[in-house]
């Protein structure tokens, strides 16, 4: 034995012991990699596992990746070349070993050298999916090697296990499975080794030039390896990682690793590795992927990396990664039955008969079809496996699958096994009809009748299966609604025929029958239950597209060649013609419009008529928003009129620049049936789906259209921990409202005793100071009260400084007013003067979330831009706080202000929208709110009007960009009864996550503001606000609503619109003779009137206009 290989094999049993024992085939690898020349050197320690001792002789045969010329020095060990007839799909170049081992030999070594590289190379377009890929390779720009490289031995073997140390350059850093346990970079060198322990199916080594971030997440580390430094963007995905993986945890069982790590690629990639995901450089900054592709990766390690498939018995974990991950976040956002609908409306329109198989036959996707069977049905069948055994057997039986297969390869029988003992029943029939059988059952309502007998109502219902094939066993879910009930009847019915016939009584007559309202069952829908999307047109096997002969220039051009590139890389049969070329449109095939000049456009819009769509010379009008043409990008499907079973689509654009980005963009939003577009890029701006008022399964039962009750609220399977605290939030609420504040009135100490609170918050949270000598408090003498005094007022100023010196100067400011009425002044209402106003929504909510904002951010995030902290007082006397604020800051001039963000009465939003308002001070607002919604999937209305007059209005004075953020009326504003207890915490969540983003993006976005606001800062120190009103009608304006008029969303108790029979979405047009225009009119109206004189309210109630007498009262 020479004395190298005895050090290396010392080396290896002292510092890993355990694999003198393996159960698996285990590797010691230590690489020496440079990434200019491609070269690679490799010694590699293989220990056989612990059965192969009894073997008097061993013969083993290995694949390599060619021109690596391995050879060993190991004795009793002989190494030969043979040849293989085989066929190797990654085009790797390989050459086949035999190496024979001398009786009790178990452990030898290989040294092997040379070069891999495999340039990117495009691997083929499917539905809009492009690729670059490679085998393996090592290059200047990173590294890649896995199995399909063949970069180490690759034997006959089941699972692998092994530990790496990997030599790079002095900038590079390596990243593998398992656990890193040595670290080191030199001035020549980098150095890091990886321990896997995890029997894993195969060695993965990445490499790059990085900025790594790591954290601790509980027990586990979480990492983020970056090609360019960026704290902001680490700690968003640091902290995605440990709210997802504390959420796993707790409903599947402990992550099976140490440590997760999100690895920038050098190309654009979603790969899922053992304890690490590898991700494009673009799709890494998409801000939506942190809650949808980044947790599904996370989640692969139990399912597919964790628990390996096994597939030659079909791929179970992504269509199971996909409930548990894509399905769960739509069902925490509300949106399950849409997340459910889009799957089967993807089989509807993918899956036809030839394309269709079964789960056990489904690898991997490689198509729209494959996709909608392998992800759509599996997560399908998940769904309705835990419908028919409830949340609590359903996540037991997956904890113990997970247990008992951890490490190891498993199938669906496996999983059956794991359901039926969890179930206590046998569940072999149910896995076979949705596993082994081909298809999907398709519904019918076939009768309905409603008997009266005394006080009971009889509903009898024939529902009918009307697929070709056999009748499924179905346990279909069935919503009844009831004459004068708010809430549904909800039962669920089992069919296994053909046809069944169902008698159901009700104590109240049934008015509508809907049957799997919620999408719960896999079936194959009608096409009058699902709205025309994109999906239909890209599913089709035959499309026409006609080109509009009458545009010219590039814009021509750029239609052509869309319509060429579609046709070399879709799937289907695709013809295209000038619109001169054809009479007229066929029946038999899909056909795509393309231009506003498009001669055949009236086909689309004729038949658009039903879904709010007005076309005019300069703009369209699409569910009451107003798109300009000019500068937009529109795409409209419906169903062709000759025949509804193809799709008629249109696409037009005045920018031929936006063309390119069209066609690569919207094979990916398949499930809408509108989208707008702006700019070059381009952007959606707007999306959605027309409305399905015609669904078989819906059936009125009566002659008058009635709108489905009220569903039971379905919980999500298990809730994303946020990183705010509803907790500290409402204990904020509860110090500054409780009534030994005494509604913190002007020149009080109850005032000065909230200023107090609100400046040790900041201080613990870490925020430094930004007030007068190096305090927090910007103070001021101001005049007021009643009777009238001359108090102390004080802002209270932190900050988190800015890291990037080119914005220096600059800030984003968060703010909220901590002051209220007291006792009343000045604004109180009739009969509450001298009465304790605690303003617990007004504003004690906003200044909660201002604190917890401070307490989130300040321990983690690094701005580039100063975010500044603001509590204001004096709000209530007419935004005088703010006025202050902008007069003294000097470090921070208004000028340089990015943004203005304000939180006043944000605490009773109760699942409503979040109202922006300001949004016309920066033509951005709307776009950055809008984007917002979508990472959160929280809505968000922004208006573009500025009603409410609070902080930010100071900041519109100065020509700073500012919105203020609100969560609805209510009856209690400016009232005692504003109380704590009132408030929702879980909005105040919702609060927080919508400033959050806000937030980060304003404090790194590389360009200020646009806006049109004109500077106007006034010098004294005078009210921004209107006097108090002193009369009422007690209308609850809706903020959301921007069409002409004011809609109402509730009216106050006992007030004279609850008397004069004002009802909530009713739009007032007329007072009197005076037409309203908008809330600001409306407001200014309201105070011309006189309190006992009655007046005519003009009003919209859904179709009919009524007018009705109103008495004002003294407010």
């Amino acid at each position: 034995m020479s004395a190298r290989f005895l050090f290396s094999l010392l080396s290896l049993f002292l510092l890993f012991p355990s694999f003198i024992e393996a159960r698996s085939l285990h590797h010691q690898i230590k690489a020496t990699i440079n990434p200019l020349s491609h070269q690679i050197q490799i010694e590699n320690i293989i220990i056989l596992p612990e059965q192969a001792e009894d073997l008097k002789t061993k013969t083993l045969e290995f694949s390599l990746h060619a021109g690596l010329n391995p050879f060993s020095t190991s004795p009793g060990l002989t190494l030969k070349q043979i040849k293989k007839d085989d066929s190797n799909p990654t085009d790797i170049p390989l050459e086949h070993y035999r190496v024979e081992l001398a009786q009790g030999l178990t452990t030898f070594t290989l040294h092997y050298e040379g070069k891999i590289h495999h340039p990117l190379k495009k691997e083929g377009e499917n539905y809009g999916r492009s690729f670059r890929e490679t085998p393996g390779t090592i290059s200047e720009a990173g590294i890649f090697l896995a199995r399909s490289t063949y970069w180490y031995p690759v034997f006959n073997e089941t699972f692998i296990t092994f530990d790496l140390e990997v030599h790079l350059p002095a900038s590079w850093s390596s990243v593998s499975q398992g656990t890193r346990t040595f670290h080191k970079i030199t001035d020549e060198s980098s150095t890091s080794r990886w321990h896997s322990l995890e029997e894993q199916e195969e060695i993965y080594l990445v490499a790059g030039q990085w900025t790594e971030y790591q954290r601790a997440a509980g027990k586990i580390t979480a990492m983020a390896f970056l090609r360019e430094a960026d704290e902001s963007l680490a700690n968003k995905y640091l902290d995605a990682t440990a709210q997802y993986l504390e959420m796993y945890q707790k409903l599947l069982g402990p992550y099976p690793y140490k440590k997760f790590a999100l690895v920038e690629n050098f190309w654009e990639t979603g790969y899922g590795m053992p304890s690490f995901t590898l991700l494009g450089p673009k799709i890494i900054r998409m801000p939506f992927i942190l809650h949808s592709s980044y947790p599904h990766e996370i989640l692969h390690n139990w399912w597919g990396n964790g628990v390996y498939v096994d597939d030659e018995r079909g791929n179970w974990a992504e269509g199971l990664t996909t409930y548990l991950a894509d399905h769960l976040i739509a069902e925490q956002r509300e949106q399950g039955t849409r997340s459910r609908r889009a799957s089967l409306q993807k089989y509807t329109d993918y899956v036809s008969k030839g394309k269709d198989f079964a789960l056990t036959a489904f690898r991997q996707r490689e198509s729209a079809a494959t996709e909608a069977v392998g992800y759509g049905k599996t997560l399908m069948f998940f769904h309705m496996l835990r419908l028919e055994l409830g949340d609590d057997i359903f996540i037991n039986a997956l904890r113990n699958f997970y247990g008992t297969q951890r490490f190891k390869r498993a199938g669906f029988l496996e999983l059956q096994h794991a359901f039926s003992k969890a179930a206590k029943k046998d569940l072999s029939d149910f896995f076979r009809q949705w596993i082994e059988k081909i298809g999907a059952p398709k519904l019918a309502i076939k009768k309905t009748k409603v008997q009266q007998n005394g006080d009971e109502f009889r509903l009898i219902v024939t529902l009918a299966q009307t697929q070709k094939a056999a009748p499924y066993s179905l346990s279909v879910p069935i919503a009844v609604t009831l004459k004068g009930q708010t809430k549904t009847e909800q039962i669920t019915v089992s069919i296994d025929k053909k046809e069944m016939t169902f008698s159901l009584i009700f104590p109240h007559r049934p008015i509508k029958l809907d049957v799997d309202p919620e999408f719960d069952l896999f079936r194959r829908l009608d096409r009058n239950e699902i709205p025309p999307a994109l999906s239909l047109a890209f599913g089709a096997t035959k499309i026409l597209i006609v080109l509009p002969s009458n545009e010219t220039g590039t814009l021509r051009g750029a239609y052509d060649e869309l319509a060429r590139g579609w046709q070399s890389s879709q799937t289907g049969k695709i013809e295209i013609q000038w619109d001169t070329e054809i009479k007229t449109l066929p029946s038999d095939r899909t056909i795509w419009l393309l231009g506003w000049k498009n001669r055949f456009r009236k086909n689309l819009t004729l038949g658009l008529k039903p879904f709010d769509v007005l076309f005019k010379s300069k703009q369209i009008q699409i569910a009451g928003k107003k798109i300009e043409k000019k500068g937009h990008s529109i795409v409209f499907t419906n169903r062709n009129s000759l025949n509804p079973d193809h799709a008629l689509t249109w696409l037009a654009t005045d920018n031929p620049a936006a063309i390119a980005g069209l066609g690569r963009k919207l094979p990916h939003y398949g499930r809408y049936s509108y989208l707008v577009f702006e700019g070059e890029a381009p952007t959606n701006v707007l999306k959605g789906l027309w409305p399905t008022p015609h669904s078989p399964l819906s059936k009125k039962l009566q002659r008058k259209n009635v709108a489905t009750g009220e569903l039971a609220h379905r919980p999500a399977l298990a809730t994303l921990p946020s990183l705010f605290s509803e907790e500290r939030m409402m204990t904020d609420i509860r110090f500054l409202a409780n009534d030994k504040m005494k509604g913190r009135g002007f020149g009080t100490k109850e005032l000065e005793k909230a200023a107090d609170y609100i400046r040790d918050q900041f201080q613990k949270a870490g925020l430094k100071p930004l007030g007068d000598q190096g305090t927090y408090f910007q103070t001021w003498a101001q005049k007021g009260g009643d009777p009238e005094k001359i108090a102390p007022l004080k802002n209270v100023v932190a900050m988190l400084p800015g890291n990037n010196t080119k914005y220096t100067g600059e800030s984003v400011v968060v703010a909220a007013h901590y002051d209220h009425l007291g006792l009343g002044w000045p604004d109180a209402h009739a009969g509450d003067a001298g009465k304790v106003h605690p303003g617990a929504d007004d504003n004690a909510s906003g200044v909660a979330v201002l604190l917890e904002l401070a307490r989130t951010l300040g321990k983690s995030f690094r701005p580039e831009r100063t975010i500044i902290f603001v509590a204001f007082s004096a709000e209530e006397m007419g935004t005088l706080g703010a006025l202050h604020y902008l007069k003294t800051i000097k470090k921070f001039p208004a000028e340089k202000i990015m943004g203005m963000l304000n939180m006043d009465t944000v605490g009773r939003l109760d699942n409503k929208s979040i109202t922006v308002f300001g949004g016309k001070s920066s033509t951005q607002w709307p776009h950055i709110f809008r984007g917002i919604s979508f990472v959160t999937g929280i809505s968000i209305d922004t208006v573009i009007s500025d009603f409410n007059p609070s902080d930010q209005v100071r900041f519109h004075e100065a020509g700073v960009p500012a919105v203020h953020l609100f969560s609805g009326a209510n009856p209690d504003f400016h009232r005692p009864s504003d109380t704590f207890d009132k408030i929702d915490g879980a909005g105040l969540i919702k609060i927080a996550r919508v400033m959050k983003e806000a937030i980060e993006y304003l404090s790194s976005r590389p360009d200020q503001l646009s806006t049109t606001l004109k500077t106007k800062q006034k010098k004294d120190a005078k009210s921004a606000r209107p006097s108090a009103r002193k009369v009422g009608i007690g209308t609850i304006p809706d903020f959301a609503y921007t069409e002409k008029g004011v809609r109402i969303s509730g009216t106050s108790p006992g007030s004279p619109a609850e008397k004069a029979g004002l009802l909530a979405g009713d739009v007032i047009y007329w007072i009197g003779k005076n037409y309203v225009e908008d809330i600001r009119v409306f407001s200014g109206l309201l105070r011309k009137l006189k309190a006992g004189i009655p007046v005519s309210l003009t009003l919209l109630r859904g179709d009919q206009e009524m007018t009705l007498s109103i008495v004002p009262m003294k407010r």
